[in-house]
This record gives C-alpha cells, structure tokens and sequence, in this order.
C-alpha cells in the first residue's frame, strides 16, 4: 500500500481514550464547522482559538475554499497565520492579513488528469456543468449555475477553460468544480468517482450535488499529514473537527477526530468523537474541555 493510500483512507479509526495531555495542532474546517451558517466566528470561538495558541498549540485552518475566501479568518489566526485551502490543494500563509495571502506549498491538479475528468463526467453524467479554480480565479463553463460569491474570470467550455492557450493558463489549476441539477449529491459522488478512478481525487463539501474535483492523492487528509510531518507532529498529536463527506479522511488520520452535531452521515461514522452543531459553537465546547483536560 502506498503511503498516499494509507494517510486518505476512509476506513474509520478506533477512537482514541481521553487524555490530559494536549494536542500539538488542532485542524479545524471551516464552513458547516467552526463558522456559524451566517460565515461569522463568534466571540467564543475566537476566544477558545486562543487560548489554544496561547498553550502552545498550533491551529490550522483545513477548508476546502480557495485561498481568496479566507479574509474571514485571518484575524484569528493568532501567529503562525497558516491554512490547507482548496481541499489540500494549496498551503497560505495568512500572516498580512487580508488581501496579501501568499501560497507556501501547491498541489496541483495536472492538466491532463483534469482534461480526462472532465471527459469522463460528461460520458457519464450528461448535463455536468464544470468550474476552473485556478491560483487567483474562477473560470465558469457557459451553464454551470451562479453557485459562488464571485464574478468569474472567464465563461468559456470546460474544455476551452483548460487548454494550454487558455485564460490564466500560467496559473496552476487548484480543482475543477462538477455540478448536476438532475442526480442525487451523494449518487453523484459516487457515480463520479466511478466514472473517474485514480484519475483525481473526488469529494464533496456543499449540500447539492456539487463536487470537487483535485489531483490524484490530494485531500486534506494529506496536506496536514505533509504540513505535521514537516513539523515533526504525528497524526496522535491532531485533534480534528469536520462536517462534510471532503473531512472525512482527515478525520480518520487524526488520533483524535470530533464530528458536527449538524454532520453528514459519513463523517459522523469516520470521527473518533462528536461534538454539538457549528451553530452552538462546536469546536470551541470541544477546546474549552481539551485546554481543561476533560477531553
């Protein structure tokens, strides 16, 4: 098995016993999780974020945004500034605030990978509207849906969007967005990534069929596993917080994993723990109790 295999498996990890002693680095997401529905962090949550840091623990924002969508938090990133955007695709460094995010580490999605997903999709789903996410922008084919809080930067077909003359071709392709008005959200992963294979690494963050698209191996699971390795913090060392099917393997690699109260089924199954809804502040209860030792 190789070790990309072994850091996004899916299969649920036995639940690690309680301990007073604190984790090295807590890996938070962020939508349906430590931000309310409204996109706000609430006083009790910045509060909790650093108090955490204040006891030595790095925070680590693992969220499956691009990396211009994080002005959100970068006041609470209290120092170290760092977060895993586009589901593992990008590492950025938040440290001068909003509007000078600067990208430490990219994984990519190959071109190639892209092009035959693309492909394959349409073989298989007929109607699949298709979005570029490139380093700085996002490109739309003519009839996928206004799903996003930004104009995009080019309208064109999927596959003009991703030839090598195309708009911002010098910029990396982060992840292609998959939308089907037609099919199930969770028919559709599982549909698309049997159409799709090893060819890329398929998920799913948003309540309707909209997935996410990245390259082969890449996820948050193996982002943070790089980004702690680099660290010298092993996966035992992470507390992580997820709501949505693109957490679940970063749920299973850490030594100890906590699901929302509002999460899907498959993360609720894949956490060692669960915590209450992002609404009530969820990730804060469970650092609050962590910083007490009584988690």
């Amino acid at each position: 098995m190789r070790e990309n295999d072994r850091v996004t498996s899916a299969t649920r990890r036995p639940e690690t016993p309680a301990s007073t002693v604190l984790p090295r680095l807590i890996a938070t997401d962020l939508d349906g999780t430590l931000l309310h529905d409204d996109k706000s962090v609430s006083q009790r949550t910045i509060a909790a974020l650093a108090a955490a840091e204040r006891a030595g623990v790095e925070v680590f924002f693992v969220t499956g945004r691009p990396a211009r969508w994080m002005d959100v938090v970068s006041d609470h990133v209290h120092g170290h500034g760092l977060a895993i955007c586009g589901n593992g695709a990008a590492v950025v460094d938040l440290h001068g605030g909003p509007g000078a995010h600067r990208f430490v580490k990219i994984r990519d999605l190959a071109l190639e990978n892209a092009r035959d997903a693309v492909r394959m999709l349409r073989d298989a789903a007929p109607g699949t509207a298709f979005a570029v996410e490139r380093t700085y922008g996002l490109h739309l084919d003519p009839v996928y849906p206004s799903l996003h809080m930004e104009a995009p930067e080019t309208v064109a077909p999927a596959e003009k969007l991703l030839a090598d003359d195309a708009p911002d071709a010098d910029q990396p392709v982060l992840k292609v967005l998959a939308y089907h008005d037609r099919i199930a959200p969770d028919d559709f992963l599982t549909l698309a990534r049997l159409a799709v294979g090893d060819r890329a690494t398929i998920t799913r963050s948003s309540p309707s069929a909209l997935l996410e698209i990245s390259g082969p191996g890449v996820s948050k699971a193996s982002t943070l596993a790089l980004c702690c390795a680099e660290r010298g913090i092993s996966h035992e060392e992470v507390v992580a917080f997820g709501d949505m099917p693109n957490d679940v393997e970063m749920l299973t690699w850490a030594g100890r994993s906590y699901a929302m109260g509002n999460a899907h089924p498959d993360v609720i199954a894949a956490a060692s723990g669960r915590t209450v809804a992002n609404n009530e502040d969820g990730v804060a209860v469970v650092i609050e109790r962590l910083l007490a030792g009584k988690a």
